[in-house]
Parts: C-alpha cells; sequence; structure tokens
C-alpha cells in the first residue's frame, strides 16, 4: 500500500522485529511512559504484524492483528502524525482480517483516539477503563463482507462487495456518515435538503468533515441543499465550518422544480462508499464501503444536479 512520502506493507516479527520495537519504544515507553513489562507480551510472535516506512526506509508506525481476532500496537512517530498513516495501518490491518473471513475486530482505544476509530466504522461499547495507566474504550468493528465472501463464494471478493451499511436512527446514520468520511481519499459528497440536522453537526462528524477538508490532498467537500434560508434560521453548526473554509466546502441549492422535488437524500465518498436514505426525513438507509456500481450512478446524478444547481450565496454572507 502506497501513500504520498511513505508505504504500509506486512512485517514479519523475526525479520523485522527491531524495527517494530524502536517505533513503539518511542511511543508507548519513552512518550506515554508505559511499563516496560506492559509492553512486550508473548503474543508478539504469534501476531501478524504491519509496518509504515518512509519514502527512505525508515520505519514510521506500526500495528498488529492478534490470534484474538483484536488490533492493537497502533503507533505512529510524532512527526508523521497527521499525514494519514495510522488510517493506512488502521485499513491495512483491516484488510488482513477480511482476507482471513473474520467476522468482527476489536481493540482498546485510547480515549482521545476514538473519535479516530468511529471514523474507521468502528462502535464504542461499555465503559472505560485503565490500561497501562492510560484510560481506554473497548470498540468494534463487524467485517460484514467477509462473512458474505464466505456464505456465497461465486460472489465477487469482500473488497468488491465492500461492508455493509445499514441505518435506523440518527445515530446511526451519524456514524454510517463518519465512515464514508472517514475512508474518503479526496473528496465528498452530500445531497440532502437541511443537511441532516443532529448528523451532520454531531462534533465528532464536523471533526472529521474539518480533518478532510484540512487534510491538503486535493480535498473538497459538495453539498446540495433546498433552503440555506432555514438553514441559518435554524443555526446549524455546520455553517461557520463552510464559512472558514470557503475554497473546499461548497455548497449548492438545486434550482430545476425536478431537482429540487427529489425526495431521497444519499452521502458518497471517492473510494466507492455511499449511503442512500429512500426519504430525506426518515433515518432508514443503506449502502457499503465500498460498491463503485451503485456509487457510480448517484455520482452521475450528484454532478448532473450540481451543475444545475446555485452557489448558496447567503451562506457566506456573514463571513465568519
Amino acid at each position: 500500500m502506497n501513500r504520498s512520502g511513505f508505504r504500509v506493507e506486512p512485517a514479519d516479527w523475526k525479520s523485522d522485529r527491531d524495527a517494530l520495537r524502536a517505533i513503539r519504544e518511542t511511543v508507548f515507553i519513552r512518550e506515554q511512559q508505559v511499563p516496560v513489562e506492559e509492553e512486550w507480551d508473548d503474543l508478539d510472535v504469534q501476531c501478524r504484524h504491519v509496518i509504515a516506512r518512509s519514502d527512505d526506509n525508515m520505519p514510521i508506525g506500526t500495528g498488529r492483528l492478534t490470534p484474538q481476532h483484536t488490533i492493537g500496537r497502533m503507533a505512529v512517530l510524532p512527526a508523521w502524525r497527521g499525514h494519514g498513516v495510522g488510517a493506512a495501518l488502521l485499513q491495512a490491518l483491516l484488510e488482513q482480517a477480511m482476507a482471513l473471513g473474520w467476522e468482527q475486530v476489536s481493540l482498546h482505544a485510547q480515549v482521545q483516539a476514538i473519535g479516530f476509530y468511529r471514523r474507521h466504522g468502528f462502535v464504542a461499547e461499555g465503559e472505560p477503563f485503565m490500561e497501562a495507566g492510560i484510560e481506554h474504550r473497548t470498540m468494534r468493528r463487524r467485517l460484514q463482507a467477509a462473512r458474505d465472501a464466505r456464505t456465497a463464494p461465486s460472489e465477487a471478493p469482500a473488497r468488491t462487495a465492500g461492508n455493509l451499511l445499514q441505518t435506523n436512527s440518527c445515530a446511526d446514520l451519524a456514524d454510517a456518515v463518519l465512515t464514508l468520511v472517514g475512508d474518503a481519499r479526496h473528496t465528498v459528497c452530500m445531497h440532502h435538503r437541511d443537511l441532516a440536522p443532529g448528523v451532520l453537526d454531531r462534533e465528532d462528524v464536523l471533526e472529521a468533515l474539518r480533518c478532510l477538508a484540512l487534510s491538503g490532498r486535493g480535498a473538497g467537500i459538495r453539498m446540495l441543499l433546498a433552503d440555506p434560508d432555514q438553514i441559518l434560521r435554524d443555526g446549524h453548526r455546520l455553517v461557520p465550518l463552510v464559512q472558514r473554509l470557503p475554497s473546499v466546502m461548497h455548497l449548492r441549492v438545486p434550482q430545476e422544480d425536478e431537482d429540487r422535488a427529489y425526495p431521497s437524500a444519499f452521502f458518497l465518498n471517492d473510494a466507492g462508499g455511499y449511503l442512500m436514505l429512500p426519504m430525506a426525513d426518515r433515518f432508514e438507509g443503506r449502502g457499503s464501503t465500498h460498491n463503485p456500481g451503485t456509487a457510480r450512478p448517484l455520482q452521475r446524478y450528484f454532478d448532473e444536479v450540481w451543475e444545475r444547481a446555485a452557489p448558496a450565496t447567503v451562506l457566506r454572507q456573514l463571513g465568519l
């Protein structure tokens, strides 16, 4: 897996042991003051490891997949944080778990990293607890595609089908949007008449959108909405973010009667992920983290309406 400035690849504990230990010693033992005896365990020789290396071959990050179906020891050197290394490591581990046919994975997330894992489809459960002197919380992600691949071997591989997204509540919808934004390479498109209040103005969703907008990867966020005046009157919390980042976050209003009468809503990313709500004023929806065959027609429709739509200039007037 190649990214700008670094790559992620499988690692072998025997041959890559020194590099893996050096990263974890820097992050966990020296930086976070984890006791040495709690950092090293007998699982390392049984685990599947991944390592991130810079273009000059320096080890900069690592993570592991345990026989107990858990992800752990995720670590990125300080100088490389904020460059997508952690996301790439996590994706590599998830792909290995799916290739093994696992139905789910879990992890113990440090509380400050909960938002990061939520953006990648993990759901928190249980109460916070202390581990190695640091507050953690258990998180879990289902790997629906892997289970489907085993029960229907004649179908396409798990990566082609992606992970199922299904929503029945406001919280479900917010979590699904977090997953799509977190999986986005560069862009996200949203078609929702009132910007999904309770979802797009939730704190962690706003943070995920802000991170994507500031990622410096040619990022772009496009949104179609019906009534910008109503959004202003309601004090939607997404508006100030749009006003601060007008070169990256764009809003338009459909003008054609047919476009304005569109009853549904949907969310798309440029990784083949989508979520469709048949009725925009309800939370019931279905989608996938990777299903280009379904996402492409939605993207074409969005682009057509976008070209006919007018900029939502009223939302720029306050200049916040």
